[in-house]
């Protein structure tokens, strides 16, 4: 049996609580999340009162109503009397609204996204980190290259750093990287088309062959910069050119403080501070059963306890049969939910 909300509760402990969530305390923390943020949050408290629910007689996560991700291009999400310390924001092609997420606690931000990608992947001090993200690195206020900036101190490699269009820089690390010893494991982490592009350079990087330090994630992502493909051919095109078994891929957006990762095929796991699910591409208040259709993906991220753990995305998405993890399909558009965009990268 959870324990609703309590006035008593700050954002402080929630925080602790969201550090040490396990599987089997997930349900309970997230209720006392929601209904902290029912009570403490302007603009999801004004949807759940639009929507007529009574938040007190929700005590299922299935019961819990999913802000729609269109908030946070036009509204202030913000739970408790907090100020945002920097403000993340979404890129988009001239002439879009983007979303803007307002950070109360970006050392949070930090700290969990750290604890993540080591629950996957090892200590980051084992990494070299190299970036490969141009059309982030030409904003400031990007939620994935302030991850990646920390992610590169914390691996406390002087090779580690990003690179924008240096790509012989960037061959040179990689080389020099493989070669030494003394690291364990290199990542190079990349834009989609970013590493679209390097791959299609024609470099010879057949100095990476049998290497089993690399590992090259994508983060998603054409951003209007190239045709879209299909996750299978863009996975195709980076194995190939980079020599590797497997290309990882990162689930993560401008809304959420969590991310997912994925070992190779778009195949995603989830932290224990995340979980996904599914919703009826017609009827938003509707779920899907775990092994059913396809279908618009619901995330609830416990580290939104400043904004809101609770959001409809407008990604489309399935799970993988007997097992926990899921695929992104791709994206659609309520003006057109039966013309859902397929071609696009994992």
């Amino acid at each position: 049996m959870y324990k609703k909300y309590s006035p008593m509760i700050s954002s402080a402990s929630l925080k602790n609580k969201v550090l040490h969530v396990t599987p089997e305390t997930f349900d309970a923390l997230a209720l006392e999340i929601f209904h902290y943020q029912a009570q403490n949050n302007p603009v999801y408290q004004a949807y759940l009162t639009y929507l007529k629910r009574d938040i007190q007689s929700i005590s299922r996560i299935e019961e819990i109503p999913f802000l729609p991700i269109e908030f946070f291009k036009t509204q202030e999400v913000l739970s408790g009397q907090v100020v945002a310390e920097t403000i993340f924001e979404s890129s988009g092609t001239t002439g879009q609204t983007t979303s803007r997420h307002l950070v109360a606690d970006p050392a949070f931000y930090l700290q969990i996204a750290e604890q993540i990608f080591e629950r996957f992947y090892g200590k980051l001090q084992d990494f070299q980190v190299l970036a490969l993200l141009p059309s982030y690195l030409e904003r400031s206020n990007s939620s994935l290259v302030y991850m990646v900036e920390h992610f590169i101190r914390q691996s406390g490699s002087e090779q580690s750093g990003f690179y924008l269009h240096n790509y012989e820089e960037l061959i040179t690390a990689l080389r020099d990287a493989v070669a030494n010893p003394a690291i364990k494991k290199v990542l190079l982490m990349g834009v989609t088309f970013g590493l679209l592009d390097f791959a299609e350079l024609g470099y010879d990087l057949s100095f990476l062959t049998n290497s089993d330090k690399l590992i090259v994630m994508e983060t998603g992502g054409m951003k209007g910069r190239r045709k879209e493909l299909l996750r299978e051919e863009v996975h195709a095109i980076l194995t190939e050119a980079f020599h590797v078994k497997a290309i990882h891929s990162e689930y993560g957006m401008t809304e959420l403080l969590s991310q997912g990762y994925s070992y190779g095929e778009g195949v995603f796991d989830l932290p224990p501070s995340m979980k996904i699910l599914l919703r009826d591409v017609n009827d938003p208040f509707s779920l899907i059963p775990t092994g059913g259709r396809s279908g618009g993906i619901n995330v609830i991220d416990l580290a939104n306890i400043d904004s809101c753990a609770f959001i409809e995305t407008k990604d489309l998405g399935t799970f993988i049969p007997n097992s926990q993890q899921f695929s992104v399909l791709g994206r659609f558009d309520n003006s057109d939910v039966r013309g859902c965009n397929l071609m696009v990268g994992a």
